[in-house]
């Protein structure tokens, strides 16, 4: 369909439109149509794109940028310009790699504009025109031909068609219409030719309404949860330490140039500076890893979400199945053999057409060869109105017979009565399949040989699918737009055990243990499901093809379209299966496992660091009546202790056997606890730096730095596991960037270089003390995790 920049398009459709129902013979006139068309507006949808300076604004606009632009407002008032450039520097850095990794907001509605009907043919001023579909009104009259596709939702007058409505409803095969059927936009005439009244255009059709479901489908992901609650958390706590020292501050007459850059630090110690970024970067090394295997993420937060769904909502055709019909079972009558009814029924196919009906029965033929079939001299094709295709043959007697082929209620009625063939085309319509007759003889005599049952079978790697999965705690459900008995059979056939949802509205609280299967089921209520099962608490997985499954892929915390979906499916997922097959699956589901332990392993470092740093700020207030770090020192904290530990996004992890969550309440409780720890050992070390060794404020400075950058190498090997620190090797970015870390601070402090200087036999007693530290805390850790069910 045309797309618009400026469409003005009502919310429903206007009551002018309302008399074209009643239908018109020679059409609409072009100065009605014109009316109708400003009234309604075009038969499009409108652009909404977002503009890319509008989104690279946005990446300002968030917790930690706030933190982040207020610390350097506040650098600037105190003219500390060189402080205030680095922090806005790692302000864009965030960003720039949130900007460059997100994936193409509006890529799903173009693709779905792009599937629509440019033109139509359309009846005007009593004349047959083709007019660009954008201007089609409700009344118009308009053709439907052989391979065209349907531009508005329509009611049929007259004729009758073989309709492909699979990218909107679902279900495998085309259906038959004729007048009185009620069709819509994007669907697919295969076959026979129809004039039809348009009864809905724009954003009001089916279509339409599809496409406004995605646009306005919404999931916050977990991740933007978990960054949020930290955030939360670690504001509220430190704001309270916060506080306190400035009280302390103030009852003890601290001199204001004093006091302000101490509360200044204090702010930029409880700024998780890396954390998003850290996500970010995480998830795009999990992304590059699945697309070695075959499955490319759309959307980076896919990633992540693929380690916590626990439930998947798999669509059937096209998903579990392979949406390729297949002749399921051959059964002739008494007399005849399956050979001898496939080679007939052949006969009576189109060879060479694009009907997946014929293709099925001549790919079945070939395999079964009969040897005494009579010769084809002339061919019918298949006419959806009389539901048949005949086929005319000369025997070996040079006698001529006719062949019919088609439904077997069409079937029956060109021939003598059968009942052993009615029941076993009741017994095969009861299983779900598609059942055809085959007929022959003499032209007045001819009598049903055989029935035909066709089906789209399940893909091979569906069941172990389903088996591995649940394996890994993600319970599947089948989502289908086609009939319960159909779905019926496929659920068995892959091992989908349970029972089916009735029809109709969705149980209030509703749960995915309830039901397997939820079968007749339209884009709305794909779409109404994945929310419903949100709603009671579940991270949802979509998998579907089609454009109908489109909405709730969107909806879903992570869509993910199979390797033959429609571009619309595709665009609208979080995850393309670039390989057949679906194991990419469960692929996808073990690396978010693996990126989502990076990333806890991440956040217990930042979260216990960012608490310890607020409450060492507090102690040494109280122990020296001095800041033990000034702004500029808390700045080289954030970026060799914060960047340098985004190595982790590389490290070796064990991947979680369930799926995971984001418990930030104990998250930020195993923080506070192992953090109490932390301070307890840079406590002593000042306390070592005062009292013993008798320095000054500007040399206990660098070493409470020092203390906090090797302090930090400690926790970080300690936690990157959750059992003992001897586990898992780490990997060989992390070892680097530990080096790197531990030479900066070093150096800096053996030089004295933005710092006063120390000895440097004191920064290796630190770092001896900092061994013993780790060692400690890694006996101290397992309790703590163990009791929080951090695992």
């Amino acid at each position: 369909m045309v797309s618009s920049t400026n469409l003005v398009v009502p919310a429903s459709r206007s009551p002018a439109a309302k008399p074209a129902l009643d239908g018109v013979p020679a059409g609409l006139s072009s100065e009605e149509a014109n009316t109708r068309l400003a009234k309604d507006g075009p038969n499009a949808m409108p652009d909404t794109s977002a503009h890319p300076l509008r989104n690279a604004l946005a990446k300002f606009w968030a917790p930690v940028p706030w933190l982040l632009e207020a610390s350097v407002v506040l650098e600037i008032v105190l003219h500390k310009y060189y402080e205030a450039a680095v922090i806005a520097a790692l302000l864009l850095f965030n960003a720039a790699l949130a900007y460059f990794q997100e994936t193409r907001a509006q890529a799903t509605l173009a693709a779905l504009k792009s599937r629509l009907a440019l033109n139509a043919s359309v009846q005007r001023d009593g004349e047959w025109k083709t007019v660009p579909a954008a201007e089609l009104v409700c009344g118009d009259l308009v053709k439907l031909s052989l391979g065209g596709v349907v531009a508005a939702d329509v009611h049929l007058t007259s004729g009758s068609v073989e309709l492909d409505q699979s990218m909107l409803t679902g279900e495998s095969l085309p259906i038959d219409a004729g007048v009185g059927t009620n069709t819509f936009a994007g669907a697919l005439v295969r076959r026979g030719e129809a004039t039809a009244l348009v009864t809905a255009t724009g954003t009001r059709t089916k279509f339409g309404r599809t496409a406004e479901l995605i646009r306005t489908a919404h999931v916050v992901s977990t991740q933007q949860k978990a960054v949020l609650k930290i955030i939360r958390n670690l504001a509220v706590f430190n704001c309270l330490i916060i506080v306190a020292m400035g009280v302390y501050a103030w009852h003890h007459a601290m001199p204001s140039s004093e006091m302000i850059p101490l509360l200044l630090t204090s702010v930029l110690a409880i700024i998780p500076v890396a954390l998003p970024a850290t996500f970010t970067l995480a998830a795009a090394i999990g992304a590059r890893a699945l697309a070695k295997q075959g499955v490319l993420p759309t959307r980076l937060s896919a990633v992540d979400e693929a380690a916590s769904i626990d439930v998947l909502c798999s669509d059937k055709t096209g998903t579990l199945t392979q949406n390729e019909l297949t002749v399921t079972s051959v059964r002739p009558l008494p007399g005849f053999d399956e050979a001898h009814v496939l080679g007939m029924a052949a006969l009576a196919s189109s060879d060479g057409g694009q009907d997946p009906v014929d293709a099925a029965i001549r790919l079945a033929a070939s395999q079964k060869t009969a040897a005494d079939l009579p010769k084809l001299t002339a061919f019918v094709p298949f006419d959806p109105f009389k539901k048949t295709s005949e086929a005319t043959a000369t025997d070996a007697k040079s006698g001529s017979e006719r062949i019919i082929k088609g439904a077997f209620t069409a079937v029956v009625g060109l021939t003598a009565p059968s009942p052993a063939a009615a029941t076993i085309a009741n017994e095969l319509e009861k299983k779900g399949f598609r059942v055809l007759a085959v007929a022959a003889g003499p032209a007045a005599s001819s009598r049903i040989i055989g029935l035909i049952a066709l089906s789209d079978p399940p893909r091979a790697d569906s069941i172990s699918l389903i088996s591995e999965l649940n394996g890994l705690g993600v319970r599947t459900v089948m989502v289908t737009g086609d009939a319960p008995a159909t779905a019926a059979i496929v659920a068995r056939e892959v091992g989908l055990q349970g029972s089916i949802c009735p029809a109709g509205k969705l149980p209030d609280g509703i749960k995915p243990e309830d039901f397997s299967v939820f079968a007749g089921v339209l884009p709305e209520g794909k779409f109404d499901l994945v929310k419903a099962f949100q709603k009671s608490g579940h991270t949802v997985g979509m998998c579907g093809d089609g454009a109908n499954d489109a909405p709730a892929l969107r909806q879903a915390q992570i869509g993910i379209a199979v390797s033959t979906a429609t571009d619309v499916a595709k665009s609208a997922a979080g995850v393309v299966l670039t390989k057949a097959g679906l194991g990419g699956i469960v692929a996808a589901v073990k690396e978010g496992r693996v990126t989502f332990q990076r990333i806890l392993t991440y956040t217990l470092n930042s979260v216990q660091k960012k608490v310890f740093q607020a409450l060492l700020l507090a102690v040494g207030l109280v122990m020296t009546g001095h800041a033990v770090l000034t702004p500029m020192l808390m700045v080289i904290v954030m970026i060799t202790g914060d960047f340098l530990a985004m190595s982790l996004t590389t490290d070796r992890v064990r991947p979680s056997k369930m799926p995971n969550s984001w418990q930030i309440g104990r998250i930020t409780s195993a923080g506070v606890m192992l953090g109490l720890c932390f301070l307890a050992f840079s406590t002593a070390i000042l306390a070592v730096g005062k009292f013993q060794l008798h320095l000054g404020i500007e040399s206990l400075q660098t070493l409470t730095v020092v203390s906090i950058v090797f302090g930090s190498q400690a926790t970080t090997y300690v936690i990157r596991g959750r059992q003992h620190l001897w586990g898992l090797r780490p990997s060989i970015w992390l070892l680097l960037s530990s080096v790197a870390d531990v030479l900066i601070i070093s150096t800096l402090a053996t030089f004295g270089i933005a710092m006063a200087p120390l000895p440097l036999a004191v920064i290796a007693a630190e770092f001896d003390a900092a061994l013993a530290f780790g060692a400690i805390l890694d006996l101290v850790k397992i309790p703590v995790l163990v009791r929080l069910r951090i695992s």
